[in-house]
C-alpha cells in the first residue's frame, strides 16, 4: 500500500475562468494505466474553457450545483449526488452556478499516444448566462 500527499494546485488561467482548485487524487503511474482523477473546487461562476477528453470524462457533483454543457446543448443543472458523463471527444465545459460553489470528481481516461484533453476558447459571460 502507498500512502500519497498531493498539494492542491489553482487550475491555470488558460483554461478555466475564475478560481477553480484542484486535489489530484490519481495519475497514470506505469505504461497501460489510464484512470486520473482529482476533486475540484469551482468559485462561484467559475468554470472551464471549452475542451473535450478523447477518452471521456466523467463528473460526479459532491456539493454545490454544477453547470455542464455539450456543444451545441442547453446547459444542464447538476445538483449534489448526480453525475454527467462526457463521451469521448465531446466538446464540453462545466462549473459552478454563479451563487455557491461546487466541488465535483472528475475522473477521465488518458488514451495511449493522446492528450489528456484537448482545449478550447473560453466560455464567455454571454454563453454561461444564456440559461
Amino acid at each position: 500500500m502507498e500512502i500519497t500527499r498531493n498539494a492542491t494546485v489553482k487550475n491555470p488561467p488558460e483554461w478555466f475562468t475564475g478560481d477553480v482548485w484542484l486535489d489530484p487524487v490519481t495519475q497514470p503511474a506505469a505504461p497501460g494505466q489510464q484512470a486520473n482523477a482529482g476533486i475540484v473546487r469551482f468559485a462561484p461562476a467559475a468554470r472551464t474553457a471549452w475542451h473535450a477528453h478523447p477518452g471521456g470524462q466523467t463528473l460526479h457533483v459532491l456539493e454545490g450545483v454544477a453547470l455542464v454543457q455539450a456543444r451545441g446543448g442547453a446547459i444542464v443543472e447538476v445538483p449534489a449526488g448526480q453525475t454527467a458523463v462526457c463521451p469521448p471527444g465531446e466538446e464540453h465545459w462545466h462549473g459552478a452556478a454563479p451563487d455557491s460553489f461546487m466541488t465535483h470528481l472528475a475522473v477521465w481516461d488518458t488514451l495511449p499516444g493522446q492528450p489528456s484533453a484537448v482545449w478550447g476558447e473560453h466560455v464567455t459571460d454571454a454563453e454561461y448566462g444564456a440559461r
